[in-house]
Formats: structure tokens, C-alpha cells, sequence
């Protein structure tokens, strides 16, 4: 398909402002070497070339037809390719999935005739493809040729025809070279996986930007993206649909059906592809990742001849959460004798680069030379024509033989720069910026993506011998309890009574005061229903909450039985967490922890972690909580036990890799003390499929 030694245009024209026209003179412009046929109902030639009246009359095995032919008439276009062993084809129309049930009735029409055939289709709903580097133009947008140099250049994937052009028209603003580029539509037969591992034969490809609204194979497209790693090209990804409109918005434009957008981010996180939000961010990142395709992890160092750019940097790093580097001595040493001062970072030379211009080389260097830096970002006051051009003479060559990513701002927003700077800025590939804040954006997410690769290189998935989970549905509460004890995860002391005088001993054994809990497996919500009291403290008052919490559920819920209630010692010495578990059917098993309690829903405050995330990677993740401070020693209170709910993410993970009948888990809250003193479940919900 992207590669074709023949094409054939059915629906072909001569008027360029048709499609079929622009089809043709697209390839024309690119120089087409290939074969080239025309299928026409109401011409016989277009130019030179002679047309056949349909499908049927063209010469078997064609590499790629282009259908250019109204809806209804489709699937008849391509059986007849199927007949005359076309080898793939592209579908341009629109109406199918994207309008709703009976057009995604059609569209699966189209999918399963392909499927049967081993013929891939491009589309429906698609703009195509353009394979710059072999020249082959299959898009309806009129293109120029545009040669691909030495250097390494990237591959686009995107859904929506507009923002594949939108992608390319930014990467060649950026002199960047694009080797391919495809809009895949509503990805009725082939989906951006294919695309993906199609490019990842391309060595000249060094990064591959997608854009997504839905991705229908979760499980290929993630192992595709471990392969793009292993390559060291990475893949950078803007996935609406974090919000319902945004998820609404989706299936309208593509027929796609959004799943859960967290559990989509977390897997890709941990495949080692680079997530973004905004197409800004899409640019951006693409451009600093194609020149450092494995960044390394640090904090970003800031130089500027601006003192306002140093005090703003502070403020808006803090605010994105993008660590400044903490300069090591030798390294704020050497930058001190550069500028005859103090030195920090941010850092200010002032005007000592209008004096020593090798200023703007010799700091940069200074910081890239610090373990502690990740980045290094310029921000500078343009300046004269003559000055713009010192400052790249003699920041370009540090660019050249960088081992960590350097990044240019230009302050003055739209004021026109020295044509011949921007020039040499460009012809270099360093990511070049008129916004500190936007470069910044940009570098926060190439730092986050720094820290996961770093992260899943030293990844170490535990074997952990499990019990089994028997039942089917939501279990009891008390009989998730007793499987986590089984788990080695801490829970209260207590038991299930049946009676009132089981009850007396319960409480008796573990020590008042106590909490009741009524227990059924239909009863997940038992505080709604009057199912639990706290703070008994004596046997009369247990008397008195057995009798009251079994007429308060028999009226709320007469449809239950219960199975009793279940007497536990009062335990609440810690800080409440949630860690939960759940099953994606598109990305398998993740696992949740964050604030927990009557926090839950109101902070909002949680993480998504894959099932085989590690001691050490649940750690990091803790950390990366806003509440995470409250787990750390402040304000004379002690350190909480992070190691112990780090354990337990572990576990959980291991069980619902090793259970697949497990639908759900959900613990909240679960306690943790004091460091060392671990963990404490005080409620435990299972439910199996």
C-alpha cells in the first residue's frame, strides 16, 4: 500500500479540483515513476492516459486502488478488486461509522470483506496517505514534492485527515523532514498499529507522532510500541477523551467508542510512549525527542541574559511541576568565573554575552556537564541582527555534539528575527522557541518521558506465590478480609457474629471499643443503608447497635439477607489511603492507589499503575500523589509506612495478573502507620466475574 509499484484511480478526473483530479495530479507532481491506471464511467482518457470503464476491465494485481466512488457503491468496488486480486486499497468516502449504527454496519461490511481477502484497507473516512521519501502522494489535499535529506525525519499517524496535515505542515515549518505521513480514518481493517510497525522498517524514520481518538487493539498496538522502543524511536501521542465531550466528540468523528482514557494512558506510560495534551505539546516534543530520542533524567538548567526570565522561570516550574536542576559546586564554580559572580540556576549573564559572546556556548556546556541536569534550555534576548547570528555561532556547536537536549527561546513573541539566524537555527534541528513557557511545557513532558524509560530499565516484575479467590460476584466483606490475611495484607482484628450473644464474645476478645458491620454480599454500600456502627463501647451499647442495624437494613433493604456482622477492633491510628484494582477490557488489569477515605471522591487525588509494576516503580508513583507529602515526616508527625503500600500494590497487581476472573478490588480505607508498623485494611470489597 505504501510502497506501490502500480496504482489505480477509480473515480478519476481531469479537473484538479476534484478529487479524482487531485488524486492524479498529485502523483504527477511527485513524479510517479510507476504504473498509473484510470477507471472512468464517463471518460475514455484523461490526457495521455486512456480510462477503463470499471474495476473488472483493469489488469489483476494491482498494488493499490484508490476508490473514489459514492457510498452505496463501495462494497461492490471492492469485491470486484477482491476478483481482480487487487493488493490493498484506500477508501476516501465518508458515512459510515462516524453516522452511526447502520453506517457501522456498513463499514464492518467493508472490514470483513477485506479481512477475508488479505487486502488492507486504508479508511473509510481518511485522507490518505503521503510517502514522501519513495513519492508517492495518495491524498486529495494538492501537494508539492518535498526531497527528504540525510538526517533523521518522522513518521505521522494520525485519525483525523486535518491534523495530519496539521502535524506535517508544523514539522516542515521546523525544517524537519516527514518520511510518511497517514491519516487513518475510521481504521475499519488497519488501525495505527499497522502504520506504526510499517514505519519501524524505515531507518530513516526517528520518531513516529500519532494521534489517536480511539486505538482498537490495545494488546498489538502495546506490543508494537515495546518494539519501537527496543528500536529507540519513540512515539509521541495526543489522545483526546479525557473528558465526556471529548469522548463524545470521538465517536462522531470516527465511530470510536472511547474506553477508559486513564487505563490508556497508564499502559502507554509504561510501553514507553510519550504522552501529550495539547498538539502544542505534539509539536514540541517531537522536536526535541527526534534529536535525543533517549533523554536522560534531570532536573532542567536555565540560562538567560534576561534577570526577569530567571524569576519567572521559578514560578512557572514550580507551577508545572518541572524540577530545577540542583547545580553540583564545580559546576556553579565554573559558571561564577563565566560571569564574574554569583552563579544559580537559573542562571543570568547578563550583558556579559555582548562582551564575551562565547558566553552563551561555554554556560551551556558548563550545565550540560552537570549530572543533575537533564536539560539545558536558553532564553535569550534577541538582539540585533549581528548578535542574533553570535549567539548561534557559538551556542550551535555545544548543540552539535550534545548528549542531553538543548533548547533555544528567542524572546519578542512574533518581532521578525535576522532571516540568516533563523536559518542556521533551523538548518541545525535545535528545538527553536519564541515562548519560554511553551518550551518549558515541552521539556516537562520530554523529562517526565525520561523518567519512565529510566524507570522501565530497571523494572523487575516479582514472582509472588498467590492463594485463590473462590466465588462469583461481590464476596462479603468479612470473607475479603480473611483472603487478604492470606495475602500477608494486615487487617483488623475481628470475626463474624451471627448472633448477639457471638457478638458479646467477639467484642470481648478483641477489646472495646468496636465497630459493627453489617455483611452480604449485596450490601457493598453499607453506611447507605445504616449497616455500620462505631465507637461501641460496652456491651450494652453492642446490644442496643445489633438490634438497631438489622431494623435499619431490614428497611432499607428488604430484598437481603444478611449474613451477620461482622465485630472488629476500632482501628483508625494512620493515614487513609485507597489502593484498588479493576480490569480494562482493552488494557487488562490496573491498579489504583491514592488519598483515600471520604477523600476519594472529593480530591481525586489517585495514580494508575499496570498489574506488573514493581516495589521500586510503586514508590515512585506514591510520590508523584499531591497528597504524598502527608505520607512523609511534617510538622512533628512521623514518616507513614510507604514501603508496606507500595507491598500491597504489588501484590494486588500480582493477584489480578494471576486471577483473571477478578473483576474488581477496591480497599478503602486502607491505613498506614507509622514507618515500619505497615498497613491495615479496614474495608476490602472483591468482586469476580
Amino acid at each position: 500500500m505504501l510502497r506501490p509499484r502500480s496504482i489505480a484511480i477509480v473515480g478519476a478526473n481531469d479537473d484538479p479540483r476534484t478529487i479524482g483530479g487531485s488524486v492524479l495530479a498529485n502523483l504527477d507532481a511527485f513524479g510517479f515513476t510507476g504504473d498509473i491506471h484510470l477507471v472512468s464511467r464517463k471518460k475514455t482518457r484523461i490526457g495521455e492516459r486512456s480510462c477503463l470503464p470499471d474495476i473488472l476491465s483493469l489488469p489483476e494485481g494491482i498494488d493499490l486502488l484508490v476508490l473514489i466512488v459514492p457510498k452505496a457503491a463501495i462494497a461492490d468496488a471492492i469485491r470486484d478488486s477482491i476478483a481482480r486480486k487487487i493488493g490493498s486499497v484506500v477508501v476516501f468516502s465518508a458515512g459510515f461509522a462516524e453516522t452511526g449504527e447502520e453506517g457501522r454496519i456498513l463499514q464492518e461490511e467493508l472490514a470483513a470483506l477485506c479481512r477475508e481477502a488479505d487486502m488492507p484497507m486504508l479508511g473509510p473516512n481518511c485522507m490518505g496517505f503521503i510517502n514522501y521519501k519513495d513519492g508517492v502522494p495518495i491524498t486529495f489535499e494538492r501537494m508539492a514534492p518535498r526531497a527528504l535529506g540525510t538526517s533523521k525525519a518522522v513518521g505521522i499517524i494520525a485519525q483525523s485527515g486535518a491534523t495530519a496535515s496539521n502535524i506535517r505542515a508544523a514539522m516542515h515549518g521546523r525544517a524537519i523532514d516527514v518520511s510518511c505521513v497517514v491519516a487513518t480514518g475510521n481504521e475499519a481493517q488497519t488501525g495505527a498499529e499497522d502504520y506504526i510497525e510499517a514505519m519501524l522498517d524505515d531507518p530513516q524514520i526517528g520518531l513516529i507522532a500519532v494521534y489517536v481518538e480511539q486505538i482498537r487493539n490495545g494488546p498489538r498496538f502495546l506490543d508494537v510500541a515495546h518494539r519501537a522502543r527496543a528500536k529507540g524511536v519513540p512515539i509521541v501521542m495526543l489522545h483526546p477523551g479525557a473528558s465526556d465531550k471529548g469522548a463524545e466528540a470521538a465517536l462522531s468523528h470516527t465511530g470510536a467508542m472511547a474506553g477508559n482514557h486513564a487505563a490508556m494512558r497508564t499502559a502507554m506510560r509504561y510501553a514507553g510512549v510519550a504522552i501529550v495534551e495539547t498538539t502544542e505539546e505534539l509539536f514540541d516534543v517531537s522536536a526535541i525527542l527526534l534529536n535525543w530520542p533517549t533523554p536522560v533524567p534531570g532536573g532542567v538548567g536555565v540560562i538567560s541574559n534576561s534577570g526577569a526570565i530567571r524569576g519567572l522561570s521559578f514560578d512557572f516550574c514550580e507551577a508545572i511541576e518541572l524540577p530545577i536542576a540542583p547545580l553540583a559546586q564545580p559546576t556553579l564554580d565554573r559558571l561564577s568565573a563565566e560571569i564574574d559572580g554569583e552563579a544559580s540556576n537559573p542562571l543570568d549573564i547578563g550583558t556579559t554575552g555582548f562582551v564575551r559572546p562565547e558566553i552563551f556556548g561555554t554556560s551551556t556546556q558548563a550545565m550540560l556537564d552537570d549530572p543533575a541536569v537533564g536539560v539545558v534550555l536558553n532564553c535569550h534576548v534577541g538582539g540585533a541582527p549581528n548578535l542574533q547570528i553570535v549567539k548561534s555561532d557559538h551556542l550551535l556547536p555545544v548543540f552539535d555534539t550534545a548528549q542531553k537536549p538543548v533548547v533555544l527561546t528567542i524572546l519578542g513573541d512574533e518581532d521578525p528575527l535576522d532571516p540568516a539566524f533563523v536559518k542556521a537555527v533551523r538548518d541545525s534541528g535545535i528545538p527553536f522557541f519564541r515562548s519560554p513557557e511553551r518550551a518549558l511545557r515541552a521539556i516537562r513532558v520530554v523529562q517526565k518521558y525520561a523518567d519512565d524509560l529510566a524507570a522501565l530499565q530497571t523494572r523487575k516484575t516479582p514472582a509472588i506465590k498467590l492463594p485463590r479467590l473462590e466465588g462469583k460476584g461481590t464476596i462479603p466483606e468479612y470473607r475479603g478480609k480473611d483472603f487478604l490475611r492470606e495475602l500477608g495484607i494486615g487487617v483488623p482484628n475481628g470475626r463474624l457474629a451471627t448472633t448477639v450473644a457471638e457478638a458479646e464474645a467477639a467484642a470481648s476478645d478483641v477489646g472495646y471499643p468496636v465497630v459493627l458491620k453489617a455483611q452480604a454480599a449485596a450490601l457493598a454500600h453499607k453506611s447507605d443503608a445504616g449497616g455500620v456502627a462505631v465507637d461501641i463501647a460496652d456491651a450494652t451499647a453492642l446490644r442496643a447497635a445489633w438490634e438497631k442495624m438489622y431494623a435499619s437494613v431490614g428497611k432499607a433493604r428488604p430484598d437481603i439477607t444478611l449474613d451477620g456482622i461482622l465485630i472488629e477492633a476500632m482501628d483508625a491510628d494512620g493515614t487513609e489511603m485507597i489502593v484498588g484494582a479493576s480490569r480494562d477490557p482493552n488494557w487488562g488489569p490496573v491498579i489504583l492507589v491514592g488519598l483515600g477515605g471520604v477523600w476519594t471522591e472529593i480530591l481525586a487525588d489517585t495514580r494508575l499503575l499496570p498489574a506488573d509494576i514493581d516495589q521500586a516503580g510503586a514508590i515512585r508513583e506514591i510520590g508523584m500523589l499531591r497528597s504524598a507529602r502527608m505520607l512523609g515526616a511534617f510538622r512533628g508527625k512521623p514518616a507513614r509506612d510507604v514501603a508496606a503500600l507500595a507491598e500491597v500494590i504489588v501484590r494486588l497487581g500480582a493477584l489480578m495478573r494471576a486471577q483473571p476472573d477478578i473483576a474488581e478490588i477496591d480497599i478503602n480505607p486502607l491505613i498506614v502507620r507509622v514507618e515500619g508498623k505497615g498497613v491495615t485494611a479496614l474495608d476490602a470489597l472483591f468482586v469476580l466475574n
